[in-house]
C-alpha cells in the first residue's frame, strides 16, 4: 500500500514571551524560531483509502530555523514534546475526523513560534464493550476506587521482555499506603468514567486536591523531586476526553497457555490526566476489565524500562470486613464424641510424601483423629523414626462453588509440624494439579509458628510458592482463631479474625469458578514444615467448628 505525503509549509507566527518592544528578531541570546515547515503523512493512504488505512496513524515531520525543541498539540486533547523533528501519533476517535494540529517551535529564552495544520484521518478502532464496562453504558457513569484492599493494587515491573504481564518488581500489600499520612491520599481517590449518548467517553479524577506522586515525578507538584513517594497538592478538577486505541504491546513471547492476554485496548486521557498514581503518563493499557474490576498498566514517563500497574474496583474499599455470604449451608460443630461424622468426612490414607517431601503416614486411627469435648483433634505422632497423622476431606460428600468458609482452630506448637485448612478442585483426578486449583485457607509454617499463610495455587504461579501472603498470629498455638476465606466470582480474600490480609481478583482464566472440597490435615516436615524437632513426640490441631456460608 502506497503512502501519500501531504506537505504544508507556513510562514511563522511568533509568540514573544518578553515585555517591551523590539524591532530586531533577536534580543541578545534570545532568538525567535522562524520558517516552520510541516510534513504530515497519513499512514495507509491510497486510491481506495484517501484518509488512511483505519489505523489512525499520522507521522509529523517538522523543522524551524533557530528552534531548540518542539511541542505538538495534536488537536485531540493529546500533546507531546519532541526534541527531534519527527513524531508519529495515533488518532483513535472512530470514523472520519479532522483535527487541527499545532506545532510549537521553542527557541532560546523560551520564545515560541507556532503554526497549525489540519489533518483529516480515518480510524476504525473501537471497543464498545470496554466503554460499557467502564461506565455502565450510554448516558451513565461509574465511579472506580483504588483497590487498596487487594494485594498488588499498586505494582511495578519491567516494561518489556520477561514476565512483563506481571508487576514482578513490587506489589503493594493490602492497605499498605493507607496508614501513612504522606501516602494515604491514594486511598481516597475516586475515578469517574462517563459515556454520553453520542458515545463520547470522558474521565475525571477526584482526589480531594492531593495526588500520590512517584518520587521521581514529585517536582511536578512543587515537591522535592526526589526521596520517598508522597502526596502533594495538585489540581485534577478538569474533565478529560478519553479515546481508546489498540495496544502496540507484543505479548507473543508469553508461551504459558494459562496466560490471559491483555484486552488489547489502551485508554488515552486528554489534558495530561492520569489514573490516581502520578508517573507522568496519560496512556494506560487495559490488562483486565470486568463490571467491577479494572487493572491497567502504564509506562513511566521518565524511565521507559518501568511499567506501573494499578488495580481499581467499583466497591469503595474498607478495612471493616463485611461478607456477602450470610446463609449457613453446611457445618460441622463436632458435638458428638468419637470418629468424625462419616456424612461429612472421609480420609486420605497412606504415605508417599504427598508431592511435598512430607514424612508422615496418614491413618484413620483414633490416635490420630478423634472428636472429643466439642473439638475435632488431629494429632501427629512420632512412631520411632516415622510419623503418623490424619487428613480429612469432604470429597464426594460436600463440594461447592463460592462462599465463605470459616474454621475456628488452635494450631500445633511443635517445630516441623505443618497444619493446613484448605480446598482442592474436585476435578483434580482429570484436571491435574495445579490446573484444578488449590485454595489454602490457612497454613502454619513449620519453623516459625507465629506465621500464617493464605495461598492460591494455579498454573501461572505453581509449582512454586503460589500467590501467597502471610500474617502474624502470635498466639496461634495457645488460643483459638477464626481462619476464613471469602470466595466470590470477583475476588478471593483470606482473613484471620475478620481481618483481610490477602486478596486476589478471581478472573475468568483462573480455576476458581467450579466446585471444590474441604481438607483438614497435619503434615510433618516437607517443603513448608521443614526440619522436625528431634525431640518431637506428638502435637495436635484442635478445630472448634467448620462452617460454610453462601
Amino acid at each position: 500500500m502506497k503512502n501519500l505525503k501531504f506537505l504544508f509549509v507556513f510562514l511563522t507566527t511568533a509568540t514573544l514571551l518578553i515585555v517591551g518592544c523590539q524591532d530586531d528578531a533577536s534580543i541578545g541570546d534570545i532568538i525567535i524560531p522562524s520558517n516552520i515547515a510541516v510534513n504530515a503523512e497519513v499512514v495507509g493512504v491510497d486510491v481506495d483509502n484517501p484518509n488512511g488505512d483505519g489505523s489512525g496513524f499520522v507521522t509529523f515531520t517538522f523543522s524551524a530555523d533557530n528552534a531548540i525543541s518542539f511541542n505538538l498539540d495534536f488537536g485531540d486533547g493529546m500533546s507531546q514534546s519532541a526534541p527531534s523533528g519527527e513524531v508519529t501519533h495515533r488518532y483513535t476517535t472512530p470514523g472520519l475526523n479532522t483535527y487541527t494540529a499545532v506545532v510549537n517551535a521553542v527557541g532560546t529564552g523560551g520564545i515560541v513560534s507556532n503554526e497549525a495544520v489540519e489533518v483529516t484521518v480515518f480510524s476504525s478502532f473501537d471497543d464498545p464493550e470496554a466503554k460499557e464496562l467502564l461506565t455502565g453504558g450510554p448516558g451513565n457513569s461509574k465511579i472506580w476506587y483504588v483497590a487498596v484492599d487487594q494485594i498488588g493494587h499498586l505494582g511495578v515491573g519491567q516494561s518489556s521482555g520477561g514476565p512483563s504481564y506481571y508487576a514482578n518488581y513490587y506489589n503493594a500489600a493490602i492497605f499498605e499506603k493507607c496508614s501513612d499520612e504522606s501516602t494515604s491520599c491514594f486511598c481516597d481517590d475516586e475515578l469517574t468514567f462517563a459515556l454520553d449518548a453520542s458515545g463520547q467517553l470522558t474521565y475525571q479524577l477526584n482526589n480531594n486536591g492531593q495526588t500520590f506522586f512517584n518520587n521521581a515525578h514529585s517536582g511536578v507538584a512543587g515537591g522535592p523531586g526526589s526521596g520517598d513517594d508522597a502526596c502533594f497538592e495538585f489540581d485534577t478538577s478538569g474533565v478529560s476526553t478519553v479515546t481508546l486505541a489498540p495496544s502496540d504491546s507484543d505479548w507473543s513471547f508469553v508461551e504459558d497457555p494459562n496466560f490471559e492476554q491483555p484486552r488489547g485496548t489502551i485508554i488515552n486521557l486528554s489534558n495530561n490526566a492520569f489514573m490516581s498514581y502520578y508517573v507522568g503518563s496519560s496512556s494506560y493499557e487495559i490488562m483486565e476489565l470486568t463490571e467491577n474490576s479494572l487493572y491497567v498498566r502504564t509506562i513511566d514517563a521518565l524511565n521507559s524500562d518501568l511499567a506501573w500497574y494499578v488495580r481499581f474496583t467499583t466497591t469503595a474499599p474498607s478495612e471493616d470486613f463485611e461478607s456477602i455470604y450470610n446463609t449457613l449451608v453446611w457445618e460441622d460443630e463436632f458435638d458428638t464424641d468419637g470418629a468424625p461424622d462419616a456424612a461429612n468426612w472421609t480420609y486420605d490414607l497412606g504415605a508417599g510424601g504427598w508431592g511435598n517431601d512430607e514424612l508422615q503416614t496418614y491413618t484413620n486411627s483414633a490416635q490420630n483423629v478423634i472428636v472429643e469435648n466439642g473439638l475435632l483433634k488431629i494429632t501427629a505422632i512420632a512412631e520411632g523414626a516415622d510419623y503418623t497423622s490424619a487428613r480429612l476431606k469432604s470429597e464426594n460428600l460436600f463440594e461447592f462453588t463460592y462462599g465463605r468458609v470459616e474454621v475456628r482452630a488452635k494450631l500445633p506448637a511443635a517445630i516441623g509440624t505443618w497444619p493446613a485448612i484448605w480446598m482442592l478442585g474436585q476435578d483434580y483426578a482429570t484436571n491435574t494439579w495445579p490446573a484444578c486449583g488449590e485454595i489454602d485457607i490457612m497454613e502454619q509454617t513449620g519453623q516459625d509458628k507465629d506465621v500464617i499463610l493464605g495461598t492460591l495455587h494455579y498454573p501461572a504461579v505453581s509449582p512454586g510458592t503460589g500467590n501467597s501472603s502471610s500474617t502474624t498470629v502470635t498466639d496461634a498455638t495457645t488460643a483459638f482463631h477464626n481462619y476464613t476465606v471469602e470466595w466470590t466470582p470477583e475476588v478471593i480474600k483470606f482473613l484471620v479474625d475478620d481481618t483481610v490480609y490477602h486478596s486476589v481478583p478471581n478472573i475468568a482464566t483462573l480455576p476458581f469458578n467450579s466446585d471444590f472440597f474441604l481438607i483438614l490435615n497435619i503434615a510433618m516436615g516437607g517443603d513448608l514444615g521443614g526440619t522436625v524437632d528431634p525431640a518431637f513426640t506428638q502435637d495436635t490441631m484442635e478445630i472448634d467448628y467448620v462452617r460454610v456460608y453462601q
